[in-house]
C-alpha cells in the first residue's frame, strides 16, 4: 500500500476520581491540523515516517493530570474527532493517541467509549494503533476496538515519544505488510490479560526492582518471531473504576507464542506484587523534614509532597504541607533555606502582585479546590518575586516567610525542571530543602537531589491507597483484597471480528 491515509486523534489526561478538581475546557490544549502534526517530533517534514503516509491530523486534546473531566468538555472533544473523521474519510489507518486513565463525570470507562465511537466512525476495516501511558487501564472493551496497542516501558516516562513513534511504526508495518489488501489478514492477534494488582507509580518505578527486571522482559518478548509488540500496564491507582488494575497485551501472528508470553509476563507481575516498594524512603512529612534537617551534608535535600502531585491527578492546591513547613521555627527563623513548589491560587497571586516585590502580604493560601486536612493556610511574608505570563502557570509569585520561599501560581503547573525555579529568581541548587509536589522525581530533579525522601502527604493522589475508599474495583485486586486466592491469569486471544479464545 503506497502512502496510506492515516488519521490522528485522541484525548489524553490522567484523572483522579478522589480529587474534587474538575477538568473543564480550560484544562485542555486542543491541537488540530498542522499544529497537531507539528506536535510529533518523529513526523517532521522530510522524516521517513512523515513521507511514508498521507497524514490527516484531526483533533487531540491533552491536559495536565487532574480531576475527572467535565462531561460537556469530553463530549465536545469527542465530537470534534468524529467530525474530522467524517470530513476526511476514507482512512486506511488511525493513530489513536490517548493516556488510558481518563475519567469522565458519569462514566466508568471513558477510553472505551471514545474508542467505540472512533471505530464506529472509521468502519470495520481501518487499522487503529494505540499509544498509551503505562499508568493507563486496558479494559476488554477498549482492547476490542483497536488492532495494535502499546505503552511506555519506563517510569518516569523518558520513552514517551519513543512509544508514540513505535505505535505509528507498527501501524505502517501492518499496512505495508506482505499479506496484501485483505484487511483481516493484516489484523494481528492480541493476547490480553488483566493482573489483579493496583499500585501507585511511586511503587512501580522501572528505575528499581522488581519493575526494572519485569519491564526488561518486554523488549525480549517483542523480539521473538511471530510477535509485533508487548506491553505491561501498571494501571491507574487513583481512580475507582472496575478497569483499574494491571494488564498485559502481547500482539502478533503466532497465537501460541503471544498467549504464552502474555501469561508469563502476567505471572511475573503477580508473583512480585508484594515486593514492590517506594522508589525512595517514604516517611510521613514530619519525619521527612526531620531527616532533611539532620542531613546537613546532603544539600539540596528534596522532599516529594506526593499526595497532591498535579502530574498524577492531584488538585494542586492542598496547602497542608506548606502549613506544616511554616509551623517549624527552625525553618521560619531563616537559618535554613526552603522552597515549596507549589500551590495554585489565583486570588493570592493577584494580591501579591498588587503589593509588588518587597511588599508585605497576609494571605490565606490554597484549600479552595481540595481543602485537604487544613483548608486555606495563613501565609505572611514578603513578596520575593513576581513573574508574569508563564504559558502554564500564568502569573507566579514567591512569598518569603523566614527561610521558606512559597511559590504560588495563578494556574496549576508541575515543577519538573530547574528552569521552573530559576525563572522565579530561585536557585534550587543552593537551597537546603526543596519540597516539590511530585511523586518519583523527574530526571532533572533526580539529578539535583543529594538527599531525598518521599513525603507521605494527603491529597487526591494519596500514596496510602487503602484510606482513599475505593469501592468499585474488581474483586480480588491486591492490596485491597488479600484473601490469598490465586488469579487464573488466563490470556484471552482475540482478533477483531473473530471469537476470542481463552489460553490457560
Amino acid at each position: 500500500m503506497a502512502r496510506p491515509r492515516i488519521g490522528i486523534g485522541g484525548i489524553s489526561i490522567e484523572s483522579s476520581t478522589f480529587s474534587p478538581h474538575i477538568s473543564g475546557d480550560e484544562a485542555f490544549t486542543v491541537r488540530q491540523g498542522d499544529v497537531l502534526m507539528a506536535y510529533y517530533p518523529f513526523l517532521t517534514p522530510g522524516s521517513e515516517l512523515r513521507e511514508a503516509a498521507e497524514w490527516l491530523p484531526l483533533t487531540q486534546g491533552r491536559s495536565l493530570p487532574g480531576g475527572a473531566v467535565a462531561r460537556e468538555t469530553y463530549d465536545r472533544m469527542k465530537q470534534q474527532i468524529l467530525d474530522g473523521i467524517a470530513e476526511n474519510a476514507p482512512f486506511d489507518g488511525f493513530f489513536f493517541d490517548i493516556h488510558g486513565a481518563m475519567s469522565v463525570v458519569g462514566m466508568v470507562d471513558a477510553e472505551a467509549d471514545l474508542a467505540q465511537a472512533v471505530r464506529g466512525a472509521l468502519g470495520p476495516d481501518v487499522l487503529i494503533s494505540t499509544a498509551m501511558d503505562l499508568h493507563g487501564n486496558v479494559s476488554r472493551e477498549l482492547l476490542d476496538e483497536v488492532d495494535l496497542i502499546t505503552a511506555y516501558r519506563m517510569a518516569p516516562h523518558e520513552d514517551a515519544w519513543n512509544t508514540k513513534e513505535r505505535a505509528v511504526f507498527n501501524l505502517l508495518g501492518q499496512l505495508r505488510s506482505s499479506v496484501g489488501d485483505d484487511p483481516d489478514a493484516r489484523r494481528p492477534y492480541k493476547a490480553w490479560l488483566q493482573v489483579p494488582v493496583l499500585l501507585p507509580g511511586e511503587k512501580t518505578s522501572t528505575r528499581i526492582e522488581p519493575a526494572a527486571s519485569i519491564y526488561a522482559e518486554v523488549p525480549r518478548v517483542e523480539a521473538q518471531d511471530g510477535v509485533i509488540d508487548a506491553a505491561i500496564w501498571v494501571g491507574y491507582a487513583w481512580a475507582d473504576e472496575p478497569r483499574c488494575q494491571a494488564a498485559v497485551v502481547v500482539t502478533g501472528y503466532d497465537r501460541e507464542v503471544i498467549a504464552a508470553e502474555a501469561r508469563r509476563l502476567g505471572r511475573l507481575y503477580w508473583d512480585a506484587r508484594a515486593d514492590f516498594g517506594f522508589v525512595a524512603d517514604a516517611l510521613p512529612l514530619g519525619a521527612s523534614i526531620d531527616a532533611a534537617l539532620a542531613a546537613v551534608d546532603e544539600r539540596p535535600y528534596l522532599i516529594s509532597d506526593s499526595g497532591d502531585n498535579p502530574t498524577a491527578g492531584g488538585a494542586g492546591d492542598v496547602s497542608w504541607t506548606l502549613g506544616e513547613l511554616l509551623a517549624r521555627p527552625e525553618l521560619t527563623d531563616g537559618s535554613v533555606s526552603v522552597i515549596h513548589a507549589t500551590i495554585f491560587d489565583a486570588e493570592a497571586v493577584a494580591r501579591a502582585v498588587a503589593a509588588g516585590v518587597g511588599g508585605h502580604v497576609d494571605l490565606q493560601v490554597g484549600g479552595r479546590i481540595d481543602p485537604g486536612p487544613s483548608g486555606p493556610v495563613a501565609l505572611s511574608g514578603t513578596v520575593f518575586s513576581i513573574t508574569h505570563g508563564d504559558s502554564d502557570a500564568g502569573d507566579q509569585v514567591v512569598i518569603k516567610a523566614g527561610g521558606v520561599h512559597a511559590i504560588i501560581t495563578e494556574r496549576r503547573k508541575p515543577f519538573h525542571h530547574l528552569s521552573d525555579f530559576t525563572m522565579l529568581g530561585l536557585n534550587p541548587q543552593a537551597t537546603d530543602i526543596v519540597v516539590v509536589k511530585i511523586g518519583y522525581l523527574e530526571p532533572e530533579l533526580y539529578e539535583l537531589a543529594v538527599g531525598w525522601k518521599l513525603g507521605l502527604t494527603p491529597g487526591g493522589v494519596d500514596q496510602d491507597l487503602l484510606r482513599l475508599g475505593h469501592h468499585r474495583l474488581a474483586p480480588g485486586v491486591f492490596p485491597f483484597d488479600t484473601d490469598g486466592r490465586e488469579p487464573s491469569l488466563t490470556a484471552i486471544v482475540t482478533r477483531r471480528g473473530e471469537s476470542a479464545v481463552e489460553s490457560h
